[in-house]
């Protein structure tokens, strides 16, 4: 049997299966999809099996042999491998880069070097005490340990492997273990025990009260457990295990973040007409098993969550399985506990803020098929499941979907291509889709069936009860300032904050922006200070007065005097949430505000309590970035205030309205969702906007019509595909020529192709090249970065094309230290 590797290098030049042979012992153990370890340009590397075949493509004699199988059971099913080529093939990286964003952290094994005693090694041959060293371990260690140990016998070592003395060899160690305890076991029926506890002499009276104490108990328990609540010791256990009463086995400890939780069960609740419309529009498509994509276009506060959970429970009656995508920042307790509730151990939850640890053990829940269900952020789209049947993506429109290292994949994307692959259907949710999936659901639909295919678009205009929207205010900042309100609060916000802290109702506050103030400048002679290593500003932090980069991460002591007149009028511009916050302390004294962004939550746990102290009205205000714009559900919340609206309209991006627009609707959706009505303001430089004006009237179809007229004129998303090309290098004149090789070489691959045409032509196939280009933010982390932007429409295959104009410039020596970064689909163009 020769099984087709693909070896664990992210290098343009390993990236293809290499072939092995596998051992007769491992032949009934190695599937498509399984992990091992295999010899490497003389290094054990881990690999995937992506392939297994009878007959090598190379002369069989030089084959190598698998040198060890990492794992029983294949941590990827073979769909995922075919789906990481598909990954690598479209968002141009490496197939090991692709494979790798499917495993859980725990399982990147890397290889350790061991030494073993030679069963032939004559006396004399190694210096003694490192022989009998090594047989004190069994004759087996690590070589960095026996080197650290000895390191006056490194020559000794050295000759010892030339003769045979020693035998080195590398295995493949994962980063994390399943977790083991130690766990104590009862070895006889209850009398038999109690009448040896009798039986024991006076002096073993500890012995006695262990062994009551496990009767009591009636089952195993942990060492470690038993010994702090008897107050006694390892060897009085161990005694009782000599004696034949007690037995201790290592068992399999599962890493439960929720373990201890208790969630109550919730029962299905009636659905409202429109509810009940969509529901079975989705039951209908999950019955089917034909891949078929969906976009569930609900305003907030519609009930789309209770339809998920239905869809769901129908999804799990036919015997299959289901993926629930959330925003990181939408994954709060509330989520976890509404589907904890519903279907209980049914679910494995999977984001970034469980340690590797319980990722792992949530993993291994949904990989040994004891759960049925994986809700999590964008990566749980690679649960290993065998049989899906529904894949549900809530806020689609949400850009934290788009992962942004290799493989920039994005989630929706991945989701559609799995459902093809299993025959499932896919719900985009979202009170605010992104401009891209709405106009695709909104294209005419291709006749199939009799009768044509059922629309895409699912709408759920209302919210439950009837609830109305909230009304929206929207501040002119401008009129303001000219009446002499200096303050960052309106008289408005100010006069219905003061009504919320009378009425002990709550509010919630939106600023887009995290630190102090946004800059530190110097208003004698306009020094303003910037990172050494990034052509960006430096963000002030208040509690720590430290001035600190946002992108390297690059922190600084605030100045007293300007480093370049040495001016004492330094000053604080611009305002972040740490200002709020305090300004808020300053005008209504005694308020009690919870503020959540990066910098208070990045302990374990701390949204969760911080959300948790809010529900439980131990704040007035909850204060944040875009982490408080989603997902809360909060009966008391009768205000919602929007600092500055402009923080994101004004960024050099094309997506800046409609991300403004996304974010104002989704905060106002906040407020009134139960018994009390609610109220939001926002404030804005720029009141005339349409991105402001239709969020304030909750009306999308405006908006939607306002931003695709401008995306037409302008020829971006959705009439054409992106493509974003950064290159970055330490030295500009050598980046700047490397930029333009590549960009005409791009260039001329598409004219012999015949597609090298602007997209304004009118034909139905256009590939424009712009560029290359100085990046918005030039320099970062001491690297000068250029870009280059490809727009395509028609059946491109633009992946390929860049791929191959690329081969050259990841090659040869003086250019390969210029870094590529290609980005399919960019959320993101700065």
């Amino acid at each position: 049997m020769i099984a087709k590797v693909i070896v664990d290098v992210p290098s343009r030049q390993t990236d293809r299966p290499f072939d092995y042979l596998v051992p007769f012992e491992m032949e009934s153990w190695i599937e498509i999809g399984s992990r091992v370890g295999v010899p490497f340009g003389g290094r054990v590397l881990q690999g995937f099996v992506v392939g297994l075949a009878a007959e090598a493509d190379i002369d069989p004699k030089r084959l190598k042999p698998v040198s060890e199988l990492l794992d029983p059971m294949p941590p990827l099913l073979p769909d995922l491998v075919e789906l990481a080529k598909w990954l690598s093939d479209k968002y141009c990286c490496s197939w090991t880069t692709a494979l790798q964003a499917m495993i859980p952290a725990a399982l990147k094994g890397k290889a350790e070097r061991y030494v073993e005693l030679a069963e032939e090694a004559e006396e004399g041959e190694l210096p003694s005490e490192l022989a009998e060293w090594l047989a004190s371990q069994g004759g087996t260690a690590k070589l960095e340990a026996l080197l650290e140990r000895f390191p006056q016998h490194a020559k000794g070592v050295k000759s010892g492997l030339r003769t045979g003395a020693i035998i080195e060899h590398a295995s493949i160690k994962d980063r994390l273990s399943i977790k083991k305890m130690l766990t104590v076991f009862l070895t006889a029926e209850e009398e038999t025990i109690r009448a040896a506890a009798e039986e024991l002499p006076a002096r073993a009276a500890k012995q006695r009260e262990v062994l009551l104490y496990m009767l009591r108990h009636g089952g195993p328990l942990q060492m470690q457990a038993l010994i702090a609540a008897t107050e006694g010791s390892a060897s009085t256990v161990r005694a009782l295990e000599g004696k034949g009463l007690l037995e201790l086995r290592e068992v399999e400890q599962q890493r439960d973040p929720y373990a201890g939780r208790e969630f109550v069960r919730t029962k299905p609740l009636p659905l409202t007409a429109g509810q009940q419309a969509v529901f079975e529009r989705i039951v209908r498509s999950v019955r089917a098993g034909e891949p078929d994509t969906m976009l569930l276009h609900g305003v907030t506060g519609s009930g789309k969550t209770e339809v998920y959970l239905q869809s769901i429970q129908y999804c799990l009656g036919l015997g299959k399985q289901a993926i629930v995508l959330v925003p990181e920042i939408s994954l709060t307790p509330q989520m976890v506990e509404r589907f904890k509730g519903r279907f209980g151990e049914a679910v494995a939850v999977m984001h970034s803020r469980l340690s590797n640890g319980e990722r792992y053990d949530e993993w291994r829940k949904i990989r040994s098929r004891q759960v049925q269900v994986a809700i999590g952020a964008r990566s749980a789209i690679f649960a290993p499941f065998e049989s899906i049947g529904l894949i549900i993506i809530d806020e689609e429109h949400e850009s934290s979907y788009k992962q942004e290292e290799s493989p920039k994949y994005h989630a929706r994307d991945v989701a559609v291509r799995r459902a093809r692959q299993h025959g499932a259907a896919v719900v985009l949710g979202s009170a605010t889709p992104s401009i891209e999936t709405f106009a695709a659901a909104n294209r005419p639909q291709p006749s199939g069936t009799a009768g044509g295919r059922e629309p895409a678009l699912l709408p759920m205009p209302e919210r439950v009860g009837g609830r109305p929207l909230p009304p929206v205010d929207v501040i002119d900042m401008r009129e303001e300032l000219r009446d002499g309100n200096r303050s960052m609060f309106s008289r408005k916000l100010h006069e219905l904050l003061t009504d919320r802290l009378e009425k002990g109702e709550q509010s919630v506050l939106l600023l887009n922006r995290r630190g102090y103030s946004t800059f530190v400048m110097c208003r004698s002679c306009g020094y303003t200070a910037q990172c050494p290593h990034c052509d960006i500003s430096l963000t002030y932090h208040q509690k720590t007065r430290v001035m600190r980069c946002h992108y390297c991460g690059h922190a600084e002591q605030a100045p007293t005097k300007c480093p370049s007149c040495e001016s004492e009028h330094i000053r604080y511009f611009g305002t972040g949430t740490q200002r709020v916050e305090e300004e808020l302390a300053k005008l209504f004294p005694g308020i009690r505000v919870i503020r959540m962004d990066v910098d208070t939550t990045t302990e374990k746990n701390a949204h969760e309590k911080l959300l948790k102290q809010f529900g439980d009205r131990k704040a007035d205000v909850l204060l944040g970035t875009q982490m408080v714009a989603k997902g809360l559900d909060f009966p008391y919340v009768t205000l919602v205030g929007v600092i500055a609206a402009d923080t994101s309209l004004n960024l050099p991006d094309f997506r800046a309205a409609e991300r403004t627009f996304q974010l104002l609707t989704q905060v106002a959706g906040r407020a009134g969702r139960h018994h009390l009505p609610g109220e939001v303001v926002i404030q804005t430089y720029s009141p005339e906007h349409y991105a402001v004006t239709t969020a304030q009237h909750h009306d999308y179809a405006a908006f939607i019509a306002e931003e695709l007229r401008h995306r037409g004129a302008m020829g971006y998303p959705p009439y054409c595909r992106l493509i974003l090309i950064t290159m970055s290098h330490e030295q500009l004149t050598l980046l700047s020529s490397v930029g333009e090789q590549f960009a005409s070489r791009l260039r001329e691959l598409a004219e012999e192709q015949g597609i090298l045409v602007p997209l304004n032509s009118g034909l139905s196939k256009a590939f424009d090249v712009l560029g290359p280009v100085a990046s918005p933010i030039s320099r970062m982390k001491d690297r000068y970065r250029f870009q280059c932007v490809i727009k395509y429409r028609g059946s491109i295959d633009a992946s390929a094309l860049i791929r191959e104009a690329l081969a050259p410039f990841t090659d040869g020596p003086p250019l390969r230290q210029v870094q590529f970064s290609v980005d399919v689909d960019p959320q993101v163009i700065l």
